[in-house]
């Protein structure tokens, strides 16, 4: 109750917090929210200004891109891939990497030799590198994307994990339950793994908003969400392309970028200082 009272008197974290919901909520409900279909083009509409250029159209608030497509609609469906990726990439990896460094540093011995020199492998390759060799195996798409960048995130997760294992099974209240003779599944269930979610659940809230920024870089060397389907990231790589004729085809897109993840970050920061 105490960490919930100072995060609600954290303002920084409240307007995080809002800023999250908000956007969120937006992308979530996209269907209703959104004023055209973000596969709609216009073709004598190509390039159109935000509504409030003298030659603008209200009914395309930020204008369109280089295929009459709506743009305001594009960044609110780039906005729900954006949160389904950070999300869902910060759940595979998060769990992956929580269970095998809890276990690693309970168990000790050859489990943790083991389970830390594959942790120690994967950091000696750079993890935009590795993200975009997997994915160019693996082909292109929403879960493949999502698995990827689980996959290369799951160490973070592990390496504080097992830390945080190595001291709590120290604790009296572990050695208590050994005495009454709970088995290591039960420590691990009941004792161990309560006790490490605070710490993991302020790394997951603050990776969400840097798997948001890697699928936008993934996206806009064109290794994303295939079209269709609107990303941040490719709308940015195809606004750059126009950029000098028509700015808010990049400009928009790295706003909305650039909101999610100080929301984010915002919100993670407050969830920290509550603990």
């Amino acid at each position: 109750m105490k960490g919930i009272k100072r995060f609600a008197r954290n303002r920084t974290a409240m307007f995080g917090l809002m800023i999250t919901l908000l956007l969120a909520f937006t992308a979530l409900f996209a269907p209703l929210v959104a004023p055209h279909s973000y596969k709609e083009q216009n073709l004598p509409k190509a390039l159109t200004p935000p509504f409030w250029y003298p030659d603008g159209d209200i009914t395309y608030l930020l204008g369109t891109d280089h295929l009459g497509r709506d743009l305001f609609t594009r960044i609110i469906y780039g906005l729900r891939i954006s949160l389904i990726v950070g999300v869902g990439s910060v759940l595979v990896g998060g769990t992956f990497g929580t269970v095998l460094g809890i276990v690693s540093g309970f168990f000790g011995g050859k489990v943790d030799g083991i389970l830390m020199r594959l942790a120690d492998t994967q950091l000696s390759f750079p993890v935009i590198f590795l993200a975009i060799a997997v994915i160019a195996f693996l082909g292109r798409g929403l879960l493949n994307l999502i698995a990827v960048l689980g996959f290369v995130s799951w160490v973070q997760y592990a390496r504080v994990a097992r830390g945080e294992a190595l001291v709590l099974k120290e604790k009296e209240f572990v050695d208590a339950a050994r005495s009454i003779g709970a088995t290591p599944f039960h420590i691990i269930t009941r004792h161990i793994f309560p006790n490490v979610m605070p710490t993991i659940l302020v790394i997951v809230t603050v990776n969400v908003s840097i798997m948001i920024l890697a699928e936008a870089a993934l996206s806009f060397l064109g290794l994303g969400v295939q079209p269709p389907m609107p990303t941040l990231g490719q709308m940015l790589s195809e606004g750059r392309q126009v950029f000098s004729t028509a700015w808010w085809n990049a400009v928009f897109p790295g706003l909305a970028i650039m909101l999610i993840v100080l929301g984010i970050n915002l919100l993670g920061d407050g969830l920290a200082e509550a603990r």
